[in-house]
């Protein structure tokens, strides 16, 4: 288990190209690496044992009521969750339903494991269509600038190359950063079309799972019902039919208890605060994204923030010179390239630009 668990490790490596943001590496590694680890965790026997035991009195063995119980799906009646446990009821959920339409059906526990791992790739999605995307560009422009041990003159040449690329190329990496853009959109469409999803999964118990735990929490002992036994009841009913020995059709009530669902309700609570707090950071960064790609004085402060050693005259020039994408570009490539090397660029950019007329790219 552990071996397993260590080769995720590779999710949360530190690339030495940068090509994104904090919080879009949230998505593609803290996030993975979170749901095939919870993946793993299930479907390990390690922990829960078997997934499912069922008890009755008739001849019908352990094992063939487990394995019936299990792929036929189990039950419990919630109108029996606001009664009293040793008295009303043997235990919460359980009972003889008032009506035939009080029953709820519990089939989500033999899919968790796959829709964790489905979850997983979607939430790699966008960074896999983003380096298909990018193509290399930051890493070829780099050069090996990042490292400041080079010669003055091998340095001088890899400077003027960056330099003359990005003059030459300006006002044609508006469609590169739209990628990217349209990468970030996909990381929030993403977070919140799960969280929805999920609900659906779970019969519209999700949406407001993490604020029903928070309210169990400060709720009095004799008034509150816990929520998560809710949507993970740890006790369910299974209805068991066969022939009798007069050939009439015989149903044996089994109570059956879910070890597994301990695991799911915990799993399922981290879930809902961290994909709510991921909704939140991405859908910031998404605003602050069109904040950007409207204001120019913006990508100036900005790039003043991130690269203090930087002249502001330079970085105006730049800005005011280049468009949205050119910008991008120049912030990426500062991400990943020496401070000293990166102002040298700068500063010969904004030198080129102010001295000589605007050219494209071929």
């Amino acid at each position: 288990m552990i071996d397993v668990l260590r080769s995720l490790k590779s999710l949360v490596k530190v690339s030495r190209v940068q090509i994104d943001n904090n919080v879009f590496r949230l998505h593609y590694s803290f996030t993975v690496l979170v749901l095939m680890a919870f993946c793993i965790v299930v479907t390990t026997r390690q922990y829960v044992g078997d997934p499912i035991h069922c008890l009755q009195k008739g001849d019908v063995p352990e094992s063939l009521i487990n394995t019936y119980c299990w792929i036929h799906t189990t039950y419990t009646i919630p109108s029996t969750l606001e009664k009293n446990v040793g008295r009303d009821i043997p235990f919460p959920g359980i009972g003889v339903p008032e009506n035939p339409r009080d029953v709820r059906y519990h089939k989500y526990y033999q899919w968790v494991c796959f829709v964790l791992f489905i979850q997983a790739a979607f939430f790699y999605v966008p960074r896999w269509l983003w380096r298909a995307w990018e193509g290399g560009k930051v890493q070829a422009l780099m050069m090996d600038m990042d490292i400041s041990l080079c010669a003055e003159q091998e340095r001088a040449k890899k400077r003027r190359l960056v330099v003359d690329y990005l003059v030459a190329s300006q006002s044609t990496h508006d469609w590169y950063a739209c990628k990217y853009f349209l990468c970030e959109l996909m990381t929030l469409a993403n977070v919140v079309g799960q969280i929805f999803i999920m609900d659906r999964f779970f019969d519209g118990q999700f949406l407001t799972y993490g604020l029903d735990v928070v309210r169990f929490l400060d709720m009095d002992q004799e008034d509150r019902v816990d929520p998560m036994i809710k949507v993970f009841p740890r006790i369910t009913k299974c209805n068991f039919f066969r022939f009798g020995s007069s050939g009439s059709v015989e149903k044996l009530d089994a109570l059956c208890i879910l070890p597994l669902n301990i695991l799911n309700e915990k799993i399922y609570i981290f879930l809902w605060f961290w994909f709510i707090i991921l909704s939140v950071l991405t859908g910031i960064v998404v605003i602050f994204r069109m904040v950007i790609a409207a204001c120019p004085p913006v990508r100036v402060y900005l790039m003043n923030m991130r690269f203090r050693f930087l002249q502001m005259s330079h970085v105006q020039t730049v800005v005011r010179k280049g468009s949205i994408g050119d910008w991008f570009l120049i912030y990426m490539l500062g991400q990943n390239i020496d401070a000293v090397v990166f102002k040298d660029v700068i500063s010969d950019v904004a030198k080129r630009l102010t001295t000589e007329p605007k050219e494209t790219a071929p």
